[in-house]
């Protein structure tokens, strides 16, 4: 128990620093392909940035496996990013680094509880259309017949490709740049997928809490008729008159005529009669 509370502390405590990384990363990489005449010193640089934040997050990999438990689950729950992690060893190749490192930045930015759906979403539409254009201008830039030369291009055919709209007129010509076509592709459904389904889920919510507000009030309403017919009912109870049972009313007038007639007269007052 000890050693899962210190991964999951180690885990909350890195997640900032591992994003920044992340960000000093993606700036690492898009400075040799927007500005390929800078001075070599700037290029070796970059290089050098990519291969430290990759051997942060293999080591934060690293520190997370001997912190865990059962380090078999461990790795078995966490197949992309033993993959991200030993990709590049297999070859140091640039475009390695980027997806491995792609791979591990989405990793820990689902675990950080601050970031909801929607912004893991947008992030990573934005994070792909950058990188996926980056990556296909860096490779189809110098190929011979390829029709991808500007950064402009190259967002317009990122933005085409992972909408799946494809109009054909900007394509890559090199099998490394198809290749980046078809993962983009595959995101781009992935991602629209995933934005429709948390749509439809927000209106599908709003409708029932709607409902719900709706159903609430109709019983709020049906309470409030019973208890003004209660009310009714009790009032009217109080203001009739209480006679007793099997006394026939009658008018006080009549009542008491009799009684009047009986009072026997008084020394000195003439009678009505006299």
């Amino acid at each position: 128990m000890k050693q899962q509370t210190a991964q999951v502390r180690w885990e909350r405590r890195t997640q900032t620093p591992l994003l920044a990384l992340a960000l000093a990363f993606a700036v690492a990489y898009a400075v040799p392909i927007v500005a390929p005449n800078a001075p070599r010193g700037v290029h070796r640089a970059c290089v050098w940035a990519e291969w430290a934040v990759w051997g942060a997050f293999a080591l934060d990999y690293l520190v997370r496996l001997v912190l865990a438990p059962a380090k078999w689950l461990f790795v078995r729950s966490h197949p992309l990013d033993l993959l991200a992690v030993l990709l590049p060893l297999a070859r140091p190749l640039r475009l390695l680094r980027l997806v491995s490192t792609l791979l591990l930045v989405g990793r820990r930015a689902r675990m950080a509880q601050q970031i909801n759906l929607t912004a893991y979403v947008g992030g990573s539409v934005v994070g792909l259309l950058m990188f996926g254009s980056l990556a296909v201008l860096e490779v189809e830039r110098d190929a011979p017949g390829g029709n991808i030369k500007t950064l402009g291009d190259a967002v317009w055919w990122s933005f085409t490709t992972m909408t799946t709209v494809g109009y054909g007129d900007h394509s890559p010509t090199t099998g490394l740049g198809r290749v980046l076509a078809v993962g983009l592709m595959l995101s781009g459904i992935a991602l629209l997928g995933v934005v429709t389904a948390n749509i439809a889920a927000w209106f599908i919510a709003r409708f029932e809490r709607d409902d719900a507000e709706e159903r609430r009030q109709t019983a709020l309403l049906e309470a409030l008729t019973m208890e003004i017919k209660e009310l009714r009912a009790e009032v009217g109870r109080l203001s009739a008159p209480e006679t007793a049972p099997g006394a026939a009313p009658a008018s006080v007038p009549q009542a008491v005529a009799p009684a009047v007639r009986e009072v026997p007269a008084q020394p000195g007052v003439s009678s009505p009669r006299s």
